[in-house]
């Protein structure tokens, strides 16, 4: 009988703060395992749970770069060896 390798089954996402993200997060980054068919949302809501409620509060406000392009979907899916950047609104100009 033949045996099937079956797919990773998780993958790994480095995500990065930037200004008032990384405060709230107390890091400037950090790397999460999530399933294999993750998607932007599930990535935010897993970081949600490993921080407290004023973290949650700044990513509300976010806006995030998913390898470098801008995410408008928040259910696009990451890829192995994604880096999700966490950007909080900027002021001036």
């Amino acid at each position: 009988m033949d045996t099937v390798t079956s797919p990773a089954t998780t993958i790994t996402v480095a995500v990065r703060y930037f200004a008032a993200a990384r405060a709230a997060a107390g890091v400037e980054s950090e790397k999460v395992q999530l399933r294999a068919d993750a998607t932007v949302e599930a990535a935010l809501a897993a970081l949600r749970e490993q921080h407290d409620p004023e973290f949650a509060r700044v990513l509300d406000r976010c806006s995030f770069l998913l390898d470098e392009v801008a995410v408008r979907d928040r259910s696009t899916p990451l890829g192995p060896d994604a880096t999700l950047d966490v950007l909080p609104p900027f002021a001036g100009g």
